[in-house]
């Protein structure tokens, strides 16, 4: 008894082709939407570490009476002020860094990653912290301006 192509109950070859091919356009839709979230979330932990160091710099500033500290690694020490210093994630850029830069004005910045700090006394950015990035985040913001 032959049975009708019904009764099999199968898909044909073309009906897999079709999934097949919607699946690989969801696919390129997809990725760089997820690869966009990455970033984006990078960025806020980022914002974050930069937020919590700032904080961190202001206590001191305060518990000194006024004064910055020469090396913002001061700030670790006993783990009064931070337990270490986070890495900054830079979106790609450059590798995540926890290092700081320390430097006397903006153009000393050398745009490796990490972090900067003005630590030297007298000049513009005296007791500033800020990324040491020139390029700009997914709102079109420089990360150094941060």
């Amino acid at each position: 008894m032959a049975m009708s192509r019904r009764a099999r109950g199968g898909f044909t070859l073309i009906e897999l082709m079709i999934v097949v091919a919607i699946i690989g356009i969801l696919a390129a839709i997809a990725i760089p939407k997820f690869a966009e979230l990455i970033r984006k979330s990078n960025e806020g932990s980022t914002r974050g570490n930069l937020g919590a160091l700032k904080s961190a710099l202001s206590i001191y500033y305060a518990d000194m009476e006024g004064l910055y500290p020469a090396r913002f690694e001061t700030l670790t020490v006993n783990g009064k002020y931070l337990q270490s210093i986070p890495k900054a994630k830079l979106g790609g850029y450059h590798p995540d860094r926890a290092t700081v830069l320390h430097v006397a004005t903006e153009d000393d910045l050398d745009d490796t990653g990490g972090w900067i700090y003005g630590n030297t006394y007298g000049s513009e950015i005296f007791g500033e912290f800020s990324l040491n990035c020139t390029h700009t985040d997914t709102k079109g913001s420089q990360w150094v301006e941060y």
